[in-house]
């Protein structure tokens, strides 16, 4: 073996175990200014975990809240297990999300202020683990997210002429 394939080798051990995105919320990004990003374990039942391994989730119209020092998911979809039986879980029913104590306590101060909603962004297995990534967002009005999307194809536009110089 070449020394760039073992090199190539450790450093993917040192990185741990592989993350497998599972549904990710684009919108999130479009209606929100996202100002900071925590990384959450999730409290899911047996078919919940199946489902998700099967990639049926969707984080559209989810939404996080703070309740009793505890962080709760809710309205995320998890779609029932095919193959479940009557041991199903129901699709949209909340879902605690596990943080530490002082991040919960950052979380909820942020939170409270006005102006201020906790989102799920994407969710993932991450080894054997689902993890959930939650983001503090401010709303954004509908002029920020035109002039958003104004960036975004300016920014695609420079970079297809750069390309093309690149060419000729």
């Amino acid at each position: 073996m070449s020394a760039k394939k073992k090199a190539a080798k450790k450093a993917a051990a040192d990185d741990g175990p592989p993350k497998q995105l599972i549904a990710s919320n684009k919108r999130a990004r479009h209606d929100y200014y996202i100002d900071q990003t925590w990384e959450a374990g999730i409290v899911l039942s047996g078919t919940e975990v199946k489902s998700l391994r099967d990639r049926g989730a969707s984080l559209i119209d989810g939404y996080c809240y703070i309740e009793g020092g505890e962080v709760w998911m809710d309205n995320a979809h998890i779609a029932p297990y095919v193959k479940g039986t009557w041991t199903n879980h129901a699709a949209r029913r909340k879902r605690k999300l596990l943080l530490h104590k002082v991040e919960i306590e950052k979380l909820a101060s942020k939170s409270r202020e006005k102006g201020f909603t906790i989102v799920p962004m994407e969710m993932y297995f991450l080894g054997s683990h689902a993890k959930v990534v939650i983001g503090l967002g401010r709303g954004k009005k509908e002029w920020d997210k035109r002039q958003t999307l104004r960036e975004k194809q300016d920014l695609r536009e420079a970079q297809r002429a750069m390309r093309r110089r690149e060419l000729a």
